[in-house]
């Protein structure tokens, strides 16, 4: 490949395992408890022309990766804890286990969505909105969305922070690092091996963690505009405004992706620095489950994956 190829070729951190997506096909490689691997690979769909619409493409590619990371991460928690049996469970547990049978993994995985959408409304919606409220009477009215949006950031920092202290999320957060490795690894035109992807950095101006930054900093730009009359009717309009700001966010990581200069940098800056939270040097396991993964999505033709 040529000098500073970036690929297209990106991937998600599950449960003990990665989930790689390509031109042609996705992957998911996942660590089962008895230390083999379960490997599924499935052709993508083809490209409409609204996947690749400026403007248009960035929400339509937003949500189809919400929905296939949130299966790949069902399938995950599936398959990581087969074979897995609680020798000591709860009334609860005993209940949940009679109620859903084997569908109960599913069960959690709806409801935990459900908790999880609602706890992101209420903490990056509602909760900025209220407190920011209370600056109304003696703070000019174009300083009320910077505050919000700084409130937006130290809540997500926080957030990020305090889930790197769980020994579940920091594998997590080690997968995630492996995925990092591997296609930076691969960027760098060399073989796909544990050796050298370890020496590789765990930081990547494409990731998710760079695109939330992006999304929370646009956001106070362009909800500068929406009303302060109250924070219920706020949040409202803010969540309706969301597809302008994904929009806009995913051209500007689409650039800061391609290019290498000061001002791509510079955008990269912040999203690079939160990595230091989501991403772990990963273990060689981990690192070997990433390899898989990717070698699963590698295109047939070479640099037909180009960013």
């Amino acid at each position: 490949m040529k000098k500073d190829f970036k690929t297209t070729i990106g991937g998600q951190a599950v449960l003990e395992g990665i989930m790689m997506k390509g031109v042609e096909r996705t992957s998911l490689a996942i660590r089962k408890v008895d230390g083999s691997v379960y490997l599924e690979t499935w052709e993508n769909k083809g490209k409409k022309w609204y996947n690749k619409a400026p403007f248009v493409r960035g929400v339509v590619n937003f949500v189809s990766q919400l929905v296939v990371g949130y299966k790949c991460l069902m399938k995950s928690a599936e398959i990581s804890t087969e074979g897995i049996v609680d020798e000591n469970p709860s009334k609860f547990d005993k209940w949940l286990e009679e109620k859903f049978g084997d569908k109960l993994v599913q069960a959690v995985g709806v409801i935990s969505m459900v908790l999880g959408i609602a706890l992101a409304m209420l903490l990056f919606m509602y909760l900025p909105a209220l407190l920011t409220s209370l600056f109304k009477s003696f703070m000019p009215a174009w300083s009320l969305s910077v505050i919000e949006g700084i409130i937006k950031i130290g809540l997500f920092i926080g957030y990020m922070a305090a889930t790197s202290l769980m020994k579940d999320m920091k594998r997590l957060y080690q997968y995630h690092g492996a995925e990092h490795k591997t296609i930076a690894c691969y960027e760098a035109g060399e073989e796909l091996t544990v050796e050298n992807i370890r020496k590789h950095c765990r930081f990547h101006p494409r990731c998710g963690t760079s695109f939330i930054f992006l999304v929370l900093f646009i956001g106070i730009i362009v909800f500068s505009v929406v009303t302060w009359s109250s924070p219920l009717i706020r949040a409202l309009l803010k969540l309706a405004m969301m597809p302008v700001v994904v929009s806009i966010a995913y051209e500007i990581i689409r650039i800061a992706g391609r290019h290498d200069n000061a001002l791509t940098r510079a955008i990269s800056w912040p999203g690079l620095k939160i990595q230091h939270l989501t991403t772990k040097e990963p273990e060689d396991d981990q690192i070997e489950i990433a390899v898989i993964a990717m070698k699963e999505v590698l295109p047939q033709v070479e640099g037909s994956d180009e960013w």
